[in-house]
Formats: structure tokens, C-alpha cells, sequence
């Protein structure tokens, strides 16, 4: 029983760490993952490098963008950082 008492601060500041710290991450890096799967023709993004473009096409693990005067660039899916604007879909 001691043993517990003497263990309980610890158990405490990993538990505070859990809700604080990890957890968000993993939520973060959830919702990265996600708005990386669904990037599609037309999205405005800025990857993280700070590099503004429109997406032009969307291979398995590479993404094509076209920036302002035209060029288009090449780029891994996972280097995108934010969606500025979504696509419009029509249906």
C-alpha cells in the first residue's frame, strides 16, 4: 500500500501528460492525415514550406500544383500543410 502512495505522483503526472500533451497531438496529427487523404482537383492549399498553390492533380502519394504564373510543382501528399480553400463539387 505504500508502495501506491509513494507511486501515486508519478501516475498523476503521467496521466496530466496523457490529457495535456499526447492526446491533442494525436488528435492533431489525425485530422492532418485526414485533410491530407482528401485533398482533390481545384484545392487552394500552402504546403509547409509556405508555398501557395491550386492542386492539380492527386496521385497515391504525390500531389501536382500549379503556383501563381503556372508552374507546377511536385510535391509528397504529406507536405501540405492547410487547405486555404476547398474545391466546389458539383453533383
Amino acid at each position: 500500500m505504500e508502495t501506491l502512495i509513494a507511486l501515486s505522483p508519478l501516475l498523476l503526472m503521467f496521466v496530466l501528460m496523457w490529457f495535456f500533451i499526447i492526446r491533442p497531438a494525436q488528435k492533431r496529427q489525425k485530422t492532418t492525415a485526414n485533410m491530407q487523404s482528401e485533398l482533390r482537383r481545384g484545392d487552394r492549399i500552402v504546403t509547409i514550406g509556405g508555398l501557395h498553390g491550386t492542386v492539380d492533380a492527386v496521385d497515391d502519394a504525390t500531389i501536382y500544383i500549379t503556383v501563381a504564373d503556372g508552374t507546377r510543382m511536385q510535391f509528397e501528399r504529406q507536405a501540405i500543410a492547410r487547405v486555404v480553400d476547398q474545391a466546389k463539387t458539383t453533383v
